[in-house]
């Protein structure tokens, strides 16, 4: 919880702070960038979690993962993150920068999880579903791809989920069976 505040503050800053110079889209690669390189790495992910190494240490990879990589106002970013000894938080703060820069755009993400992957006309249907539902014109698709739905989709808008898997069909058509109480009186 209190991990998830300071990273909700860190991401503001940052983006006020983007906004402010004019280099709101560079910074918003350079936290894409790093929520990327964060999450495919269990090493540095246990690394910057780690309170035995040092700070300086930490720095120090940090630099040498991500310098010519990102603005130099994200490198100053994540100094002043270790310097404060928060560099634990920066996977929440990349991931929050995320959700305050969508909502700052009036971007709505939503996930996508079909059996088969998505056509470009199927895509362009689930756009604008999520357009209609939600009201924003700027729309982020995450497409996943679940053979275990053996057809259709699940369509999940914020706090809102769409089912409409063969999957589910035949697990309500299942309940729907057992549940029936008509008895032969032959």
């Amino acid at each position: 919880m209190a991990d998830q505040r300071v990273a909700s503050r860190y991401a503001k800053s940052l983006l006020d702070l983007g906004q402010e110079q004019g280099t709101l889209e560079l910074v918003k690669q350079d936290m894409d960038l790093l929520d990327q390189v964060v999450s495919g790495s269990r090493e540095l992910r246990l690394l910057l979690r780690n309170p035995i190494v040092k700070h300086d240490k930490k720095l120090a990879i940090l630099t040498a993962l991500f310098q010519g990589k990102v603005t130099d106002m994200t490198m100053r970013f994540f100094t002043i993150l270790t310097h404060k000894n928060r560099e634990s938080a920066l996977e929440s703060v990349a991931a929050e920068f995320k959700v305050q820069y969508n909502i700052l755009r009036g971007i709505q993400t939503a996930e996508v999880v079909s059996a088969v992957p998505l056509t470009p006309a199927l895509r362009e249907q689930m756009r604008a579903e999520v357009t209609r539902q939600s009201g924003h014109s700027g729309v982020e698709l995450a497409e996943k791809v679940d053979p275990a739905l053996i057809g259709g989709f699940v369509l999940r808008v914020g706090d809102v989920q769409l089912d409409e898997s063969v999957r589910s069909s035949l697990r309500k058509m299942r309940t729907a069976l057992q549940e029936n109480s008509y008895q032969n009186k032959l």
